[in-house]
């Protein structure tokens, strides 16, 4: 009997136990449930809160207004002729195909996988060089802050082109300088300046003889640039849903009026010589280094890489968007232009030195006196001038913008990345935030338009544009490609694309684009020239320190995030080291948020039956 009641008391246990497993097992499920609807809420939010173009067509627009800017039409014409001719397209397509057109890739690859800025997708590849994403905003935005003046000059020359005479053709006007002015072009006359010339210097800029003597501001310029900064507002205030509309208009609209110009100064007398002039190839200078480096930062500059642009514009695609497609589409149209716009600049340039018996070295010209002086100058004895002067510079404006949306959606991104929810706490919508973004940018702007301001204007694109860049492109370069690794960058598109990449993009991600970028940097330090403007300013001493301190102003991000992230990370030195370049982005998973569905049916594959 005894025996038999222990049994019982046995059995009876067992059932208890057996009930409170299936009560333990049902809560699990009811949890796991539980779990599954708050994914797909956090999923559903995640999905909202970032943005997407509306159309693939709108980010390959967008992404080749950016490459295609003011460089196009006044850098890598003068490049060209100055560093061979027709040889400088040698060097110019190498650097295309080895470098522009593989970090292009890479660029796309991180921003489209990571849904994230620069900042924040360069922290999770390798966070030991956060810095690096950090440093690509800032050198954007420090590059917006003056690229919005160039804007206000086009708007400057856009509104007095409506004249009844162009202003800039004549002598006979109270800023010029009659005594030394010259309605043509001197020549080899020192003492005389174009009239297009003392139009830009005495009455757009009223510029003063050094950048130590500001001369307060250019009223009208301020007007202009406040009108500039609004323009840009109201294209991207509601982000890449109000972008991806206006660059319809404004990536397409340059390309009638090249072809316009083209057709037309091709006709026109004395152009064949200056088409020759641009082309014919001088094969000695492929033997000099320089040349191979303005080819490359030509190159860079151009399409935007280590700008960080790329790939804030890229986090906003489909996850499975075809940016190989688009990655040639975008370095070929951009090269594509730069050669239209060569053959418009010199069949105009071979035009006047026909006209005033010149040869076309003595009009040919570097920086914005391309555009702003020796153009307008072009108009004024073309006929129908009247037409093609706002054409022009309505071009011109069409062109900076699109570049100019880009640079600004750069800090936008950041800020939305990593400070979205305190950031609008206090602004409350996103359009506030880019409302102070474009404030902040327009007062940083107003130096430049002083009567010294484009002193100011050519120390910073010195310094910005081209020391920054290289040591940017060089860490970013070192991060990607060999710190993550060219394999799991490869895994990356493999999951966005369905494909690896093939075995040209794996051998200059490894090999060939970081050896280049590398020789780029040391080159452009060997052979550093101070700045300058014009063919006499030079500038002063503490104005050169002042430069370099603009210059440091963004690379200094990088020893900063490195030393930040070592500090931050426990372990011994070489633990944090390793953790520190051990990337934290997923790439087991794809990265591809699942629907709720997906979620609801994972959970209930885990329910027991």
């Amino acid at each position: 009997m005894g025996v038999g009641a222990d049994n019982k008391a046995e059995g009876t246990s067992n059932d208890s136990k057996f009930a409170l497993q299936q009560l333990e097992e049902k809560e699990e499920v009811e949890l796991s449930n539980a779990e599954a609807v708050r994914l797909t809420k956090d999923d559903q939010q995640s999905e909202e809160t970032r943005e997407t173009w509306g159309r693939r067509l709108e980010f390959v627009l967008a992404s080749v207004g950016y490459a295609v800017g003011l460089g196009n039409v006044w850098r890598f014409p003068y490049l060209c002729y100055r560093s061979g001719g027709g040889a400088f397209l040698i060097p110019y397509l190498l650097m295309l195909f080895l470098c522009g057109i593989p970090l292009l890739l890479m660029e796309f690859t991180v921003g489209q996988y990571t849904r994230l800025g620069p900042v924040h997708s360069l922290a999770k590849i390798c966070p030991l060089f956060k810095g690096v994403g950090l440093a690509t905003v800032v050198i954007s935005y420090v590059l917006c802050t003056y690229y919005n003046v160039l804007m206000t000059w086009a708007l400057y020359y856009l509104l007095h082109s409506f004249s009844s005479s162009l202003p800039w053709q004549s002598c006979n006007n109270t800023w010029n300088a009659v005594g030394n002015c010259s309605t043509g072009f001197p020549g080899n006359a020192t003492h005389l300046k174009s009239a297009s010339q003392q139009f830009f210097d005495h009455k757009v800029l009223e510029m003063t003889t050094g950048i130590e003597r500001s001369g307060g501001i250019r009223w009208e310029l301020f007007g202009l640039l406040v009108l500039a900064w609004t323009v840009v507002y109201f294209c991207i205030f509601k982000g890449v849903k109000s972008t991806g509309k206006v660059v319809y208009f404004t990536a397409t609209f340059p390309y009638f009026i090249l072809f316009a110009l083209l057709i037309n100064n091709v006709q026109l007398p004395g152009a064949k010589d200056g088409i020759l002039f641009f082309l014919m190839p001088n094969w000695s200078k492929l033997l000099e280094v320089q040349v191979w480096v303005n080819a490359a930062a030509q190159i860079f500059n151009s399409i935007g890489i280590s700008f960080g642009s790329m790939i804030s514009m890229a986090s906003y695609n489909k996850f499975n968007n075809n940016i190989i497609r688009d990655t040639y589409i975008v370095c070929l149209a951009n090269s594509a232009t730069s050669i239209v716009a060569g053959f418009v600049i010199f069949s105009a340039i071979g035009y006047m030195a026909h006209i005033h018996n010149l040869p076309v070295d003595d009009i040919a010209t570097d920086g914005p006196g391309l555009v702003f002086v020796v153009y307008p100058e072009v108009f004024s004895t073309m006929p129908v001038s009247q037409l093609w002067a706002p054409l022009f510079f309505i071009m011109l404006l069409c062109l900076g913008l699109d570049s100019q949306f880009a640079m600004v959606e750069v800090a936008v991104t950041f800020i939305v990345d990593g400070f979205g929810k305190k950031v609008l706490q206090v602004f409350k919508r996103k359009e506030l935030i880019v409302l102070a973004v474009c404030s902040v940018g327009f007062l940083l702007g107003i130096p430049h338009i002083t009567r010294g301001g484009i002193y100011v204007f050519q120390l910073m694109d010195h310094y910005t544009a081209v020391v920054s860049l290289m040591f940017l492109a060089f860490f970013e370069v070192l991060a990607i490609t060999l710190i993550f690794g060219v394999r799991r960058l490869s895994v990356m598109l493999e999951k966005m694309l369905g494909k690896k990449p093939n075995l040209f993009f794996r051998v200059c991600w490894q090999f060939l684009s970081p050896m280049l970028v590398l020789g780029i940097l040391i080159s452009s330090i060997v052979q550093y020239t101070p700045a300058r403007y014009g063919k006499s300013y030079t500038y002063p001493l503490w104005a050169e320190v002042v430069g370099w301190f603009i210059s440091l102003f963004s690379i200094i991000w990088i020893p900063l995030g490195a030393l930040h992230e070592l500090w931050t990370t426990e372990g011994s030195l070489l633990q944090r080291l390793k953790k520190s370049i051990t990337p934290t982005v997923d790439l087991e998973s794809v990265s591809e948020k699942p629907s709720g569905e997906s979620v609801a049916l994972f959970a209930a594959a885990q329910t027991p039956a």
